[in-house]
């Protein structure tokens, strides 16, 4: 996450009080750093602390720490904070070696460290300072983290701190028996006619056409159970879930291209399109400008369409399209309550969305869950992995296409 503009920083309980909201929760048992630009706050970085073994040698730690801070290229200094209760309280501490490490290298590579401090569940304190006056055992309280200035201005922006996503962060909705009994019935409906129109061009760009429609607009409301029952079943077309991430981050375009690139049309599937008449579907014909019958996807290779590949790494467009993202979880939240298959694919694609934020965290335990429902998903083990080796998404590796949780004008 980035900083708005406007946050003013007044002193470390300001920082260590904005961490928490630019992770999402309040960390334990981790290191993180953030970036510097002069003054200003840049990228947020969060890493599990190392075991015994790493620390007695942690220069291959810092290197992958550094590694991970040089993709923000206009960084020019660090801000370090371990966040954990274990051999801190006397100095020098479990993990001042760690931190003299990632000192020598960050300094090395021209961002220097310039404060660092331990946090625990009830106090904090420089992890440099020894000098009682200023910084007395065991340190100072954390309730001055939480009672920060900075800490009350995100709060009243909207912004709030909630459960570590190995505690079970944003649970799945709950439902009545009687709405989980309704969607499961709705959509082995309509499954059972969607898989006989896989092939169908027609059935693709009305798809597409519905799910742009819907993310539009930010759903402020729950969905109609034949809705969440329809959109569940489109899920579980491997090649129409992939449609719908790629296009809510690079367009309609994108993800028509991409599908005939794949070869996903039969020419002889001629059934005509279903849909839910509240999702916007046109019973009298086809999608106008998506599927009908005069149209043709853009092919392979054209200039300014980027392909499935590219986007689902974050690497194009430039910029993905964050309000759509935003919408796009949205919904897939609403989709996840039931389970299944189709609640697998839901979840996967807010892992990849978690991921793509910048929220590796949060995206492992999305994929988790999603393997919980349907183990051996495929696309929720690729993107597992993708995360568990540390691999960032293009967008969150980028300053200028990195998503924020608030925009910089946020009041």
């Amino acid at each position: 996450m980035k900083p708005s503009e406007h946050l003013t920083v007044r002193g470390p309980e300001d920082i260590l009080g904005f961490i928490p909201h630019s992770l999402g929760y309040w960390p334990a048992g981790s290191l993180v750093a953030m970036t510097l630009h002069g003054n200003r706050l840049g990228a947020t970085l969060r890493l599990d602390l190392p075991g015994p073994e790493t620390l007695s040698d942690p220069r291959d730690y810092a290197d992958s720490v550094l590694g991970y801070l040089q993709a923000d290229g206009d960084a020019d200094g660090a801000l370090l904070a371990c966040f954990t209760n274990d051999g801190w309280m006397e100095p020098p501490g479990t993990y001042r070696g760690l931190l003299d490490a990632l000192q020598s290298v960050l300094g090395a590579a021209g961002m220097p460290v310039r404060d660092a401090w331990y946090v625990g569940d009830a106090f904090w304190r420089d992890a440099y300072c020894t000098e009682p006056s200023c910084c007395p055992s065991p340190g100072r309280s954390v309730q001055a983290i939480r009672d920060s200035m900075l800490n009350a201005e995100m709060v009243f922006r909207g912004s709030s701190v909630g459960p570590a996503p190995e505690d079970g962060a944003h649970p799945p909705p709950t439902l009545s028996g009687e709405d989980r009994t309704a969607i499961l019935a709705y959509e082995e409906t309509w499954a059972e006619q969607l898989d006989r129109r896989r092939g169908s061009r027609d059935q693709f760009g009305q798809l597409m056409v519905q799910w742009e429609a819907l993310l539009a607009n930010v759903p402020g409301q729950v969905l109609p159970v034949n809705e969440v029952a329809y959109l569940r079943a489109s899920l579980r077309v491997p090649a129409w879930r992939d449609a719908v991430l790629v296009m809510a981050a690079a367009g309609q375009a994108a993800a028509l291209a991409g599908a005939a690139k794949f070869g996903i049309f039969d020419a002889g599937c001629i059934l005509a399109p279903v849909g839910p008449a509240l999702l916007g579907f046109a019973p009298s014909g086809p999608a106008s400008g998506a599927g009908g019958a005069g149209w043709e996807p853009a092919g392979p290779g054209i200039p300014g369409i980027p392909g499935y590949g590219e986007v689902l790494l974050g690497l194009e467009p430039v910029v993905p399209a964050w309000h759509t993202l935003n919408s796009l979880d949205a919904v897939l939240e609403q989709l996840t309550a039931c389970g299944g298959q189709a609640g697998a694919a839901a979840l996967t694609g807010r892992g990849w969305i978690a991921w793509c934020r910048g929220r590796g965290s949060y995206a492992a335990a999305y994929l988790g869950r999603a393997l919980e429902e349907e183990p051996g998903y495929r696309l929720a083990e690729l993107m597992l992995e993708l995360v568990r080796r540390g691999n960032l998404c293009g967008w969150a590796a980028r300053k200028e296409a990195a998503w924020r949780k608030f925009e910089p004008d946020a009041a």
